[in-house]
């Protein structure tokens, strides 16, 4: 399992500073963490900003750095919290936005090795790294650095903590095996204007423009029957050659969409599941939607990193 793991903020971009600080101490805790992951077999990448003098290009560069590793099973961010000086516990939290388990798995497992009160999961869909990270990431919220009782639990139970992190965070059963990850060559498809599809040509799990209307036009383009042509070439679609054993029809057809990331313009967007194809001769892995391909930036044959279900 690959697993990339960065410290919060930065050298001269500061994080929470109370009894102890969250950079120095984010990067102790990643770097524990990495060793425990490499003691396991697992490939582990570790970054630290040690660059960056503001704020907006810390968070790109993190994001970046993290966006910039080949097949990445997790990403992880280490950050410590802050609210105000207190001799009470405040606890640990991780953060999501698409690992609910892991991340209910990882604070559950610090809270338990290190003695600190378990704050539990908390989605935010408003974190640059979450956000941005085009595999799935958490984020983790250590313990509070101005809290003196969450600051002694933490400093005591240091490596049972770290370990706790590298355990859950890789633990291929805490992810959801029905993802569908696929990079290489896109081409587009669909509306009045594909001629590489006869006129009546359908669509192989949608059957009715009632299935997905905000796919197709408001009418039927003049001398075609099929759903094809009838895409709406502005809306942003996507073909795979999906494994129906894996995603059934019925959910493909369904609300769930695909992200589509141009590696060449770091553009991105959600795209609705369409059709089946393009054929394995083509060598690409996708068709996408004209409108979807002019979102992006890129041409024909330029390259899409494609995860299905967003």
């Amino acid at each position: 399992m690959k697993i990339v793991i960065s410290s919060g903020h930065g050298k001269y971009v500061r994080g929470a500073s109370g009894l102890i600080d969250e950079v120095e101490e984010a990067r102790k805790t990643v770097e524990e963490v990495a060793k425990w992951l490499q003691a396991n077999d697992h490939e582990v990448v570790v970054f630290h900003d040690d660059v960056s003098t503001t704020q907006s290009e810390n968070l790109n560069r993190i994001v970046n750095f993290h966006n910039a590793q080949d097949n990445v099973d997790v990403n992880v961010s280490v950050h410590f919290n802050a609210y105000m000086h207190t001799e009470e516990g405040m606890g640990t939290e991780c953060l999501y936005l698409t690992l609910e388990d892991v991340a209910n798995r990882v604070a559950m497992a610090i809270a338990e090795a290190g003695g600190l009160i378990n704050r539990g999961p908390k989605k935010r869909s408003d974190l640059y790294f979450l956000n941005g990270t085009i595999e799935p990431a958490i984020l983790i919220e250590v313990c509070f650095v101005d809290s003196s009782v969450d600051v002694e639990a933490y400093q005591q139970n240091f490596e049972g903590i770290c370990q706790a992190i590298a355990d859950v965070a890789s633990a291929p059963e805490d992810y959801d095996d029905e993802v569908l990850r696929a990079k290489g060559k896109v081409s587009w498809f669909g509306g009045p204007r594909d001629e590489g599809v006869s006129p009546d040509e359908g669509l192989a799990f949608i059957y009715e423009v009632e299935d997905k209307p905000e796919i197709f036009l408001d009418s039927q383009p003049p001398g075609t029957t099929g759903l094809a042509r009838r895409l709406d070439p502005d809306e942003f679609y996507i073909a795979m050659r999906f494994d129906y054993d894996q995603f059934s029809k019925d959910r493909l057809a369904g609300p769930e969409k695909a992200m589509v990331f141009a590696p060449k313009t770091g553009k991105k967007a959600l795209a609705h599941p369409a059709d089946w194809g393009p054929h394995t001769s083509t060598n690409r892995v996708a068709d996408i939607s004209p409108g979807l391909m002019d979102h992006l930036g890129i041409m024909t044959d330029d390259e899409v990193e494609v995860t299905y279900p967003a």
